[in-house]
């Protein structure tokens, strides 16, 4: 009863409003009260500053920028394989595409065209592989590229803000073609590869590295750059692609026959930036 309480206040919600004025907080640069926080969240969350590059929480001007904190250097080594983990965080769902359709949880699915906004682009990934990782409060918020890759395309696609937590992922169908994202299309030694970055109830900013802050503001339609006819952008493997400002989820699209997915990695397994993701099929 309680957890169809909280999905069910999700639907009632001001999702964006409610989302605008956490960014608009996590911004400000309140002195005392803004430490006073981010104490408070690193005890609520169990947060490991020790990981970070700046361990002091009274370094940090605002939310914003210890929640987008720095590693220190050389903590993430990258694996000595094909494709490396692109995030810490968790293992929602990974597997084939069939058909185009991606699986969010046991009894969803959501197809590949939705995901991506543009249909057209969708259709090197129908019977290709996926991979849902989910960051929590508690993990570093930077994502980083898992393969070297040259940018294509990038999309943002309007939608709602509902939480993306494991218990709204098995509860609110579609969610993660149904959630505001960035969407990054990229040519990679592996073939085409989509890496999606999907918000989230309170992420109050998503952005890229080439782009700056690409939402907010909101709209009410899909924005599409096509970058194979602007400043074309290059990424090495592990190099920072974007960031969240408050948590979300990324989903991964590999086309089909491309990559074969580390054994260890399954539904709820811990990942790590950097550590063994994949390797080149065949």
């Amino acid at each position: 009863m309680f957890d169809q309480l909280k999905i069910a206040l999700q639907y009632m919600i001001p999702q964006h409003g409610l989302s605008r004025l956490v960014g608009w907080l996590a911004a400000a640069r309140a002195g005392a009260l803004t430490h006073a926080f981010i104490r408070v969240f690193i005890k609520r969350y169990k947060v490991e500053m020790s990981e970070a590059k700046e361990e002091n929480p009274d370094a940090f001007a605002s939310f914003n920028d210890f929640f987008t904190r720095e590693l220190k250097d050389g903590l993430r080594p990258l694996a000595d394989t094909d494709l490396v983990l692109p995030v810490d965080g968790t293992v929602s769902q990974l597997g084939p595409v069939s058909e185009g359709r991606i699986i969010q949880a046991k009894g969803h699915d959501y197809s590949a065209e939705a995901l991506l906004g543009v249909p057209e682009l969708a259709a090197p990934y129908q019977n290709g592989h996926f991979a849902t990782i989910y960051l929590a409060p508690r993990d570093y918020h930077r994502i980083h590229m898992p393969i070297k890759g040259k940018l294509t395309d990038m999309i943002y696609v309007p939608g709602a803000l509902f939480s993306v937590n494991p218990l709204t992922a098995e509860k609110v169908p579609g969610l993660f073609a149904r959630n505001e994202r960035v969407v990054t299309l990229w040519e990679t030694e592996v073939g085409p590869m989509a890496l999606v970055l999907v918000g989230a109830t309170i992420v109050a900013s998503i952005e890229t590295v080439w782009a700056g802050t690409v939402t907010p503001p909101t709209g009410k339609g899909v924005r599409h750059w096509d970058y194979r006819h602007l400043k074309p952008v290059v990424l090495d493997k592990g190099e920072e692609m974007g960031r969240f400002k408050l948590g979300s989820t990324v989903v991964l699209l590999f086309g089909e026959q491309a990559v074969n997915f580390a054994e260890e990695l399954a539904p709820g397994v811990t990942t790590r930036l950097g550590g063994a993701f994949a390797t080149k099929a065949g």
